[in-house]
Protein backbone atom coordinates (compact mmCIF):
# COMPACT_ATOMS: atom_id res chain seq x y z
CA UNK A 1 0.00 0.00 0.00
CA UNK A 2 1.53 3.36 -0.95
CA UNK A 3 1.21 5.94 2.15
CA UNK A 4 -0.47 9.00 0.86
CA UNK A 5 2.25 12.10 -0.22
CA UNK A 6 1.30 15.16 2.10
CA UNK A 7 0.65 18.33 0.16
CA UNK A 8 4.18 20.00 0.82
CA UNK A 9 5.64 16.78 -0.64
CA UNK A 10 3.43 17.48 -4.11
CA UNK A 11 5.60 20.75 -4.24
CA UNK A 12 9.30 20.18 -2.75
CA UNK A 13 10.73 16.58 -2.34
CA UNK A 14 11.16 17.11 1.60
CA UNK A 15 14.90 15.90 1.60
CA UNK A 16 15.87 18.63 -1.10
CA UNK A 17 13.91 21.28 0.66
CA UNK A 18 16.19 24.51 0.60
CA UNK A 19 14.32 27.03 2.42
CA UNK A 20 13.89 27.19 6.16
CA UNK A 21 17.72 26.53 7.19
CA UNK A 22 18.28 29.46 8.81
CA UNK A 23 19.39 29.47 12.44
CA UNK A 24 16.67 29.00 15.13
CA UNK A 25 18.66 30.81 18.08
CA UNK A 26 21.45 33.42 18.39
CA UNK A 27 21.68 37.05 16.67
CA UNK A 28 18.24 38.60 16.74
CA UNK A 29 19.98 39.83 13.31
CA UNK A 30 20.38 36.67 11.54
CA UNK A 31 17.62 34.90 12.42
CA UNK A 32 15.16 37.60 10.91
CA UNK A 33 16.57 38.57 7.73
CA UNK A 34 17.03 34.42 7.60
CA UNK A 35 13.24 34.38 7.85
CA UNK A 36 12.78 36.98 5.44
CA UNK A 37 15.40 34.99 2.68
CA UNK A 38 12.92 32.07 3.61
CA UNK A 39 10.00 33.98 2.37
CA UNK A 40 11.77 35.53 -0.65
CA UNK A 41 13.05 32.05 -1.55
CA UNK A 42 9.47 30.96 -1.42
CA UNK A 43 8.05 33.70 -3.20
CA UNK A 44 10.28 32.54 -6.35
CA UNK A 45 9.30 28.92 -5.48
CA UNK A 46 5.91 29.71 -5.98
CA UNK A 47 6.80 31.55 -9.43
CA UNK A 48 8.97 29.05 -10.97
CA UNK A 49 8.40 27.34 -14.40
CA UNK A 50 4.75 28.59 -14.78
CA UNK A 51 6.24 32.07 -16.91
CA UNK A 52 3.83 32.13 -19.62
CA UNK A 53 1.46 32.13 -16.71
CA UNK A 54 2.29 34.25 -14.64
CA UNK A 55 -0.22 37.47 -15.11
CA UNK A 56 -2.57 34.80 -14.81
CA UNK A 57 -5.62 36.11 -12.51
CA UNK A 58 -7.13 34.37 -9.91
CA UNK A 59 -10.69 34.53 -10.28
CA UNK A 60 -13.01 37.59 -11.54
CA UNK A 61 -12.76 40.55 -10.43
CA UNK A 62 -9.86 40.06 -8.58
CA UNK A 63 -6.24 41.05 -10.73
CA UNK A 64 -4.38 39.24 -8.12
CA UNK A 65 -2.04 37.33 -9.99
CA UNK A 66 1.69 35.79 -9.74
CA UNK A 67 3.47 38.82 -11.31
CA UNK A 68 1.53 41.38 -9.40
CA UNK A 69 2.42 39.64 -6.18
CA UNK A 70 6.22 40.00 -7.60
CA UNK A 71 5.33 43.73 -8.69
CA UNK A 72 3.76 44.66 -5.32
CA UNK A 73 6.49 43.23 -3.35
CA UNK A 74 9.42 44.59 -5.16
CA UNK A 75 7.57 48.31 -4.77
CA UNK A 76 7.14 47.36 -0.86
CA UNK A 77 10.87 46.32 -0.60
CA UNK A 78 11.61 49.64 -1.69
CA UNK A 79 9.24 51.43 0.36
CA UNK A 80 10.23 50.47 3.24
CA UNK A 81 14.23 50.05 2.75
CA UNK A 82 14.80 52.61 0.57
CA UNK A 83 11.91 55.55 0.84
CA UNK A 84 11.45 54.67 5.05
CA UNK A 85 14.67 53.88 6.08
CA UNK A 86 17.29 55.00 3.81
CA UNK A 87 15.72 58.48 3.34
CA UNK A 88 15.50 58.46 -0.42
CA UNK A 89 12.91 59.65 -2.86
CA UNK A 90 12.29 56.39 -4.54
CA UNK A 91 8.63 56.20 -6.00
CA UNK A 92 7.26 52.91 -6.49
CA UNK A 93 8.07 51.61 -9.64
CA UNK A 94 4.65 50.29 -10.30
CA UNK A 95 1.98 51.89 -8.76
CA UNK A 96 1.45 55.35 -7.94
CA UNK A 97 -0.80 58.15 -6.55
CA UNK A 98 -2.92 58.12 -9.59
CA UNK A 99 -2.98 54.22 -10.37
CA UNK A 100 -1.98 52.57 -6.55
CA UNK A 101 -3.08 49.02 -7.66
CA UNK A 102 -0.97 49.54 -11.14
CA UNK A 103 1.41 46.68 -9.39
CA UNK A 104 -1.72 44.13 -9.70
CA UNK A 105 -3.94 45.97 -12.47
CA UNK A 106 -0.59 46.50 -14.50
CA UNK A 107 0.74 42.56 -14.69
CA UNK A 108 0.85 41.67 -18.32
CA UNK A 109 2.54 38.16 -19.33
CA UNK A 110 4.96 39.45 -22.36
CA UNK A 111 8.68 38.46 -21.53
CA UNK A 112 9.86 41.70 -21.16
CA UNK A 113 6.82 42.77 -18.20
CA UNK A 114 8.09 39.34 -16.84
CA UNK A 115 11.70 39.97 -17.18
CA UNK A 116 10.80 43.41 -15.67
CA UNK A 117 9.05 42.95 -12.57
CA UNK A 118 12.02 40.11 -11.98
CA UNK A 119 14.53 42.48 -12.07
CA UNK A 120 13.23 45.43 -10.32
CA UNK A 121 12.34 42.72 -7.24
CA UNK A 122 16.25 41.89 -7.27
CA UNK A 123 17.89 45.07 -7.18
CA UNK A 124 15.26 46.22 -4.32
CA UNK A 125 15.77 43.09 -2.82
CA UNK A 126 19.88 43.61 -3.38
CA UNK A 127 18.97 47.31 -1.89
CA UNK A 128 17.53 45.88 1.36
CA UNK A 129 19.88 43.08 1.91
CA UNK A 130 23.38 45.84 1.44
CA UNK A 131 20.95 48.38 3.98
CA UNK A 132 20.64 45.67 6.85
CA UNK A 133 23.97 44.57 6.30
CA UNK A 134 25.27 47.58 6.72
CA UNK A 135 23.16 49.44 9.65
CA UNK A 136 25.19 49.32 12.52
CA UNK A 137 21.96 47.54 14.61
CA UNK A 138 18.35 47.00 14.48
CA UNK A 139 17.56 50.24 16.30
CA UNK A 140 18.11 52.27 12.80
CA UNK A 141 15.17 54.64 12.55
CA UNK A 142 13.17 56.21 9.95
CA UNK A 143 10.10 58.34 8.77
CA UNK A 144 6.94 56.48 7.80
CA UNK A 145 3.30 58.75 6.91
CA UNK A 146 1.46 56.11 8.31
CA UNK A 147 3.85 54.73 11.04
CA UNK A 148 5.40 57.55 12.39
CA UNK A 149 8.99 56.38 13.66
CA UNK A 150 9.87 52.77 12.76
CA UNK A 151 12.72 50.80 13.49
CA UNK A 152 14.92 48.28 11.33
CA UNK A 153 13.69 45.45 13.44
CA UNK A 154 9.86 46.29 12.93
CA UNK A 155 10.46 46.76 9.21
CA UNK A 156 12.25 43.04 9.03
CA UNK A 157 9.38 41.96 11.13
CA UNK A 158 6.87 43.67 8.42
CA UNK A 159 8.36 42.05 5.57
CA UNK A 160 8.35 38.40 7.22
CA UNK A 161 4.56 39.26 7.83
CA UNK A 162 3.77 40.58 4.37
CA UNK A 163 5.97 38.08 2.19
CA UNK A 164 4.11 35.86 4.24
CA UNK A 165 0.73 36.65 3.74
CA UNK A 166 1.81 37.30 -0.25
CA UNK A 167 2.50 33.50 -0.34
CA UNK A 168 -0.29 32.08 0.73
CA UNK A 169 -2.02 34.10 -2.24
CA UNK A 170 0.59 32.43 -4.48
CA UNK A 171 -0.31 28.90 -2.77
CA UNK A 172 -3.31 29.38 -4.19
CA UNK A 173 -2.78 31.18 -7.37
CA UNK A 174 -0.22 28.23 -8.23
CA UNK A 175 -2.48 25.55 -8.00
CA UNK A 176 -5.23 27.45 -10.04
CA UNK A 177 -2.77 27.82 -12.88
CA UNK A 178 -1.59 23.92 -12.62
CA UNK A 179 -2.22 22.52 -9.49
CA UNK A 180 0.79 22.36 -7.75
CA UNK A 181 0.14 22.60 -4.05
CA UNK A 182 2.04 22.59 -0.74
CA UNK A 183 4.81 24.75 1.13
Amino acid sequence: MTMPRSRAEMFVVPDQESRFRGPTTGDERRVLTAFLDDQRTTLRMKCMGVEAELAQRAVEPSTLSLLGLVRHLADVERRWFRKVLAGQDAAPRFSSAADPDGDFDGADANAAAVAQAWAAWRDEVAFADRFVAESPDLDVTGHDAWRGTVSLRWVLIHMVEEYARHNGHADLLRERIDGAIGI
